[in-house]
């Protein structure tokens, strides 16, 4: 059985409502994806994310 990553952005506080949801065979790609959405959906800059936004970030990050 193949490990996968996800992301839920309903799993954020304030964007419960969000639908966006991210799934990749390796964690890097979710990230990757992550910050497209976060930029085309939220209108973020994922540069700008600080390291104590990264580390909340990956215990949002599920793992089947």
């Amino acid at each position: 059985m193949t490990t996968t990553y996800s992301y839920a952005c309903k799993d954020y506080p304030e964007i419960e409502a969000c639908p966006g949801y991210v799934v990749a065979e390796r964690e890097a790609e979710v990230w990757r994806l992550m910050g497209l959405y976060t930029a085309l959906a939220h209108g973020e800059d994922p540069g700008a994310w600080s390291a104590e936004d990264r580390t909340y970030l990956k215990t949002l990050l599920k793992t089947t």
